[in-house]
């Protein structure tokens, strides 16, 4: 379901000029805006962020008021709308997908004594900090589990948009499989669209077209889950648990719990601790989340899954490690190294297995 637009919860605007440090001031509330791409429905990327708002006024009560917008176009509209979440009190807005980067940095410029946190960009300034997850962990265990469970060796990807992060969760979807099966190929559909239940069940029908029995989304609806179960093929959900709508198709999902981040960042705010910071976490922070297997997935699969898993946790692990190449046969890690951080966040080539051209 959707919810109104702007939610405001309890207490009242903080008014004081100064941004730090927040923890000198009076009683009132530190007033935090939260922007969103799409609609927060029950499921998916939005409905994860407004979880960990949720989060946030959970756990600081009434020392907080938060605030958001949904459905908020990834353009010029954007610098609009985090103006007016400024106009109307907010000292601390988190954008909360890679299209806001630009117009956070624009509006962020204008104020100075305001905290801006951008997800998944790649643009800082002395008051915008920047946060991505190590999604491509879970996306390179899910891929495991479809490598040892596809019969065609066919996988199929419903994409939004070709940006870094996207090719990072398919590329490490890809080597996940073909780590434990090496005659698996991805073919890919980008429907350029973040939410689109129609396009997303189009797409992936598209994909079943062409011989994929296992599907997974960087996509937000339940659309390919539920595809899936209605043909007897297995799927993976993105952003938020979706075995509900597959119990025998999902094996399993790359899940989100941004409420770990959000209440670290506010924390430092009220302590008057907060930086612009570059941050990175994944599973071992808790911010990444898998879902376990189901119980389609064999005994030995299930436990193959769990010991890259404990890798990933303890740190022995790094799904971009070599020798990894590309689609046109270049090698792009070496044996025994690691992509480089600048190039893993940078991404913009297809791990070899990945069937088709770039856009």
């Amino acid at each position: 379901m959707q919810r109104r637009r702007l939610l405001l919860a309890s207490g009242i605007a903080a008014t004081a000029p100064a941004l730090w440090p927040v923890a000198a001031r009076a009683a009132a509330p530190l007033k935090i805006g939260f922007i969103y791409s799409g609609p927060i429905a029950d499921i998916g990327w939005t409905y994860q962020h407004d979880l960990g708002r949720l989060m946030v006024e959970k756990e600081f009560g009434n020392k907080v008021q938060t605030v958001y917008v949904e459905k908020v176009p990834e353009s010029a509209d954007a610098d609009r709308v985090i103006r007016q979440l400024v106009n109307d009190g907010c000292k601390m807005i988190f954008t909360t997908s890679f299209g806001f980067m630009d117009p956070t940095i624009r509006v962020a410029a204008d104020f100075p004594d305001v905290a801006f946190e951008h997800c998944s960009g790649y643009k800082t300034a002395k008051n915008v900090g920047i946060y991505q997850t190590r999604f491509y962990e879970g996306a390179y265990l899910i891929g495991l589990l479809g490598g040892k469970m596809t019969k065609t060796n066919t996988f199929g990807y419903v994409a939004p948009f070709p940006i870094p992060e996207v090719i990072r969760n398919l590329s490490a979807w890809t080597l996940g499989a073909r780590a434990v099966n090496p005659k698996v190929g991805v073919k890919v559909v980008w429907i350029n669209s973040w939410y689109d239940p129609g396009r997303e069940r189009e797409a992936a029908q598209a994909l079943i077209d062409q011989g994929a029995d296992v599907l997974y989304q960087n996509t937000d609806s339940s659309a390919v889950v539920s595809l899936a179960q209605s043909k007897g093929l297995y799927a993976f959900g993105q952003d938020s648990d979706m075995t509900r709508f597959g119990p025998k198709a999902h094996l399993s999902g790359n899940t989100l719990n941004w409420g770990v981040y959000y209440v670290h960042k506010v924390r430092q705010m009220l302590e008057g601790k907060w930086k612009s910071e570059d941050t990175k976490w994944g599973m071992k922070e808790g911010i990444v989340q898998v879902v376990p297997p189901n119980a389609e997935v064999p005994k030995d699969v299930a436990a193959l899954f769990e010991a890259k898993k404990a890798e990933i946790l303890a740190g022995k692990f790094h799904p971009f490690t070599g020798p990894i190449k590309d689609t046109t046969g270049a090698v792009r890690v070496p044996a025994g190294q690691t992509l480089a951080e600048d190039e893993l966040w940078k991404m913009k080539w297809y791990a070899d297995g990945v069937l088709g051209k770039q856009p």
